[in-house]
């Protein structure tokens, strides 16, 4: 018809209509579902206030740990001492910030020994297979029958005085405990990379960096142990809290760091003759026990969440 126009038809474009999808870095998701475990969330903000309070403690509250007040022995929580003093009238809150920072260096450096151990056998055995791998397996089984805490105190009974003479008894109980606790806590680790080498060896991208000639060392440092790493870092959360808890049970046995070192298992040792009239001093450090422990298990299952990709969060 005259004056009449017919539209023509219009062509979208390919794609047009299809919401494009942001890349988001596995870091950045990683992140996301961590923030999305409340839990998590709460328990890395208490463990970062109680680091933050044993690290940088001493620029607030400058007292020494043995500094003696004779005339508030036994006494609760004052201005003069926010949470009170022991027998000998030493300020708790001095001691409570000095004994955390070994609680804490014992855990985070038993840690690493544990995680450097297990990483280095299991990568060998997930790599190596056959012979190898099944020598490297029955040394971890072997590992793994040893009694922890019985192990300890012989260990600690055989070496303490010798450590003493030589680096002085509060680093040579350290280098002992954290030795001991490092060595006896490797073989989960162990074990979790070994089943991760397994798994990613077989992998299309390992099966091309091989094909395009890369060593095995390159195989291993490039591609598959980065890709191991999650479960690792959530075992090594489980051994930092393994490690206070066991370094604070030697502590309560007498069996720890000497008197004059107020770690917080030592302050719970002194305490259990006051608990009648003095129960501050047993409550402080075993509250700060509680809440590290429990702050770096929530972390741990927030970690599992964020690092595992079949999660749905």
């Amino acid at each position: 018809m005259a004056g009449s126009t017919l539209a023509s038809p219009t062509v979208d474009a390919p794609g047009a209509g299809v919401a494009k999808r942001k890349y988001v870095s596995p870091t950045a998701e990683a992140w996301r579902r961590f923030r999305r475990h409340r839990m998590a969330v709460v328990g890395a903000i208490v463990l970062g206030l109680l680091v933050f309070g044993v690290v940088c403690g001493p620029l607030f509250w400058p007292v020494a740990i043995n500094d003696i007040d004779f005339s508030a022995m036994l006494e609760g929580p004052s201005a003069n001492h926010p949470l009170g003093t022991d027998d000998l009238g030493q300020d708790l809150l001095a001691r409570m910030i000095y004994g955390g920072r070994i609680s804490l260096a014992v855990g985070l450096t038993a840690m690493f020994v544990a995680v450097f151990v297990g990483v280095l056998v299991g990568a060998i055995a997930g790599i190596s297979r056959g012979s190898v791998d099944a020598a490297l397996m029955w040394v971890t089984d072997l590992f793994l029958s040893l009694p922890q805490l019985p192990l300890l105190l012989v260990v600690i009974y055989l070496f303490r005085d010798s450590l003493k003479e030589t680096v002085g008894p509060e680093v040579g109980v350290f280098i002992i405990v954290v030795g001991v606790i490092g060595i006896l806590r490797w073989m989960p680790v162990a074990r979790l990379v070994r089943a991760q080498f397994f798994s990613l060896r077989e992998k299309e991208f390992v099966e091309a960096a091989r094909a395009l000639g890369a060593s095995t060392q390159r195989q291993v440092v490039r591609h598959i142990l980065p890709n191991a790493l999650g479960p690792v870092i959530v075992a090594g959360t489980i051994d930092v809290a393994a490690a206070i808890i066991l370094e604070s049970t030697l502590s309560f046995l007498g069996l720890g760091f000497p008197p004059d070192t107020p770690t917080w298992g030592r302050l719970l040792f002194d305490a259990k003759d006051y608990l009648d009239f003095a129960p501050h001093w047993a409550l402080l450090p075993g509250a700060a026990i509680f809440l590290t422990v429990l702050s770096i298990n929530f972390i741990g299952d927030g970690l599992r969440d964020a690092l595992d990709p079949r999660r749905v969060m």
